[in-house]
């Protein structure tokens, strides 16, 4: 019988809760250790979901059992935690975005190759239920052909809940490089590759203020653009209007809608794993309401997905190419804000095969 892959989790902030809820429940893996620069930090979470070790990242990338890593670090550190598991001989799985820049993302695919090794990212929303069932119904023609998409992301930021929200608005976050490769993800995987895009962005204000936790009322400097509007070329002919903005008093969160020559698709938010689908016809004035099938088990899909590939030999889903594409998307939209010019997007990938719609997580394989 197959043993269950091993897994080592780097990082154990605020997001590793969803991830090691999942990946401890996934009978095809077993997460052996816990890994932080925060020790006590990592033992904590290893406690909690009865992962047997935990130590630093030279304990995690050592363990003879790990064969992926999970790196949940913070953006600034992607590329060196999992340049660092490559060199180890072990596959990865990074935390959004892949690295800060297109540069080091290439690099990152390189030493993978070059190691025989797998490199993969999230977001892997896009595995869920309500975007694969979005993904059926395109490749069924429900819409026609596809002509234009309109998303968008609006509120006033996460330093009102987040309790060290910081990195939010240092080099790789901001509402582009944070939540825009879930829109971006998800129109990837459903349009293709992005050939160019022209943009504007600004920046309300110099300063934040944390809301809550044990920093509340403590003021941090923001270094990157906090509003962003771009259009989006596909190479597939269609184009995509694009808001990303913590500058919004409204909160407008998860909207995308999609039209073809056919109809309208309204998509469930990219920032989960289920939802409702809503079509409207051309002619229409009423929308379909669509449930959705599949998995919504949550963040770990994608990590499931890469050790099921590993074991049949097969691409898995949610691939570094497919990431550095979506990075050298938002780079390509950062640049021309910057510049002021329609800019080329870099990159390219092979659109992920869907998933099964009885594909189940929870069961042994």
């Amino acid at each position: 019988m197959t043993e269950p892959l091993g897994i080592a989790v780097i990082g154990c902030g605020t997001i590793s809760d969803q991830y090691l809820t999942n990946l401890t429940a996934f009978p095809d893996l077993r997460v052996l250790i816990c890994a932080d620069l925060d020790t006590e930090r990592a033992g904590a979470q290893a406690q909690t979901y009865k992962v047997p070790a935990h130590g630093t990242t030279d304990d995690a990338l050592a363990h003879p059992g790990v064969d992926l890593v999970v790196n949940l670090t913070v953006p600034v550190a992607h590329y060196d935690v999992a340049s660092a598991a490559i060199a180890a001989g072990k596959h990865v799985w990074n935390e959004k975005p892949l690295t800060l820049d297109p540069d080091s993302g290439r690099k990152l695919l390189e030493q993978a190759a070059a190691a025989g090794v797998r490199l993969g990212c999230a977001p892997d929303t896009f595995l869920g239920a309500g975007l694969q069932s979005a993904r059926r119904l395109l490749d069924a023609g429900m819409i026609g052909v596809p002509q234009s998409a309109l998303a968008l992301l609006q509120g006033p930021g996460p330093e009102s809940w987040h309790p060290s929200p910081e990195f939010y608005y240092l080099r790789g976050g901001g509402p582009l490089f944070d939540m825009g490769p879930y829109y971006l993800t998800a129109l990837a995987t459903l349009l293709g590759p992005a050939a160019r895009t022209v943009a504007v962005s600004r920046r309300a204000h110099a300063h934040r203020t944390i809301g809550s936790g044990p920093k509340a009322r403590t003021r941090f400097p923001v270094e990157v653009d906090t509003h962003v509007a771009a259009l989006v070329e596909y190479a597939s002919g269609p184009v995509a209007s694009l808001v990303f903005s913590f500058d919004s008093p409204l909160g407008r969160h998860g909207f995308v809608e999609l039209t073809g020559t056919e109809a309208t698709l309204a998509l469930p938010d990219p920032n989960t794993f289920g939802g409702q689908l809503r079509l409207r016809p051309t002619g229409s004035d009423d929308w379909t309401v669509i449930e959705s099938q599949g998995a919504t088990d949550g963040r770990g899909m994608g990590v499931l997905d890469m050790a099921h590939s590993l074991r049949t030999g097969t691409a898995h889903r949610a691939s570094g190419e497919l990431a550095q594409h979506v990075l050298e998307t938002m780079s390509a939209i950062e640049r021309s804000a910057r510049e002021g010019a329609f800019t080329p997007v870099g990159g390219t990938f092979a659109v992920p095969a869907p998933l099964p719609a009885d594909w189940a997580p929870t069961q042994r394989t």
